[in-house]
């Protein structure tokens, strides 16, 4: 143990995490806004982020899947609908999503804010496979968002582990 002080720790600045996590948080509120933004959109009209064959944001927020739960497939009479259940759009989900995790980190909830965005990176995993696997088309907005849950995630995840490191001081159990 002596060999690892010899480094000098600096000390991980607790309080400069949450802000980075918070501001991470309205990051995605903007991005899922503007996701938002293209599922609102008629869908004739060709999105902003309609960039090439496989990244195109008007094909993923008008699909089945750009709601929550998503649409069962078309029957065979041509109806997919289902009139009589609600749907929220994902985007709307996201930008909740991403103001409780700000919320929860400026509160300093450290295992709340690691809890929830551990929830929202897993969804937000398995939505680019369906983009990738069913839709075969990619949004820009979905990527980004993905980034930054998976950058608030890791986050998070070092903001709780320094939080308890520093609460159970492991040279209280050190062998003298």
């Amino acid at each position: 143990m002596q060999f690892l002080n010899r480094f000098p720790q600096k000390p991980l600045r607790i309080e400069a995490m949450k802000y980075l996590i918070a501001l991470l948080a309205v990051a995605g509120i903007v991005v899922s806004s503007m996701a938002l933004r293209v599922h609102r959109m008629d869908p004739s009209q060709a999105p902003p982020c309609a960039v090439t064959e496989h990244f195109d944001c008007g094909t993923v927020n008008h699909s089945r899947f750009s709601i929550f739960p998503p649409l069962p497939p078309p029957s065979f009479d041509g109806t997919g609908e289902s009139p009589s259940r609600f749907h929220v759009p994902v985007a709307v989900l996201g930008i909740a999503g991403y103001a409780t995790i700000g919320l929860l980190a400026l509160l300093e909830l450290h295992f709340l804010t690691f809890e929830l965005s551990q929830i929202a990176f897993f969804f937000a995993l398995f939505l680019s496979a369906i983009e990738k696997y069913v839709l075969a088309k990619w949004c820009i907005y979905c990527l980004w968002s993905q980034i930054i849950i998976a950058t608030i995630f890791v986050l998070s995840l070092l903001w709780m582990w320094r939080n308890w490191h520093r609460n159970n001081r492991p040279e209280q159990f050190a062998v003298r």
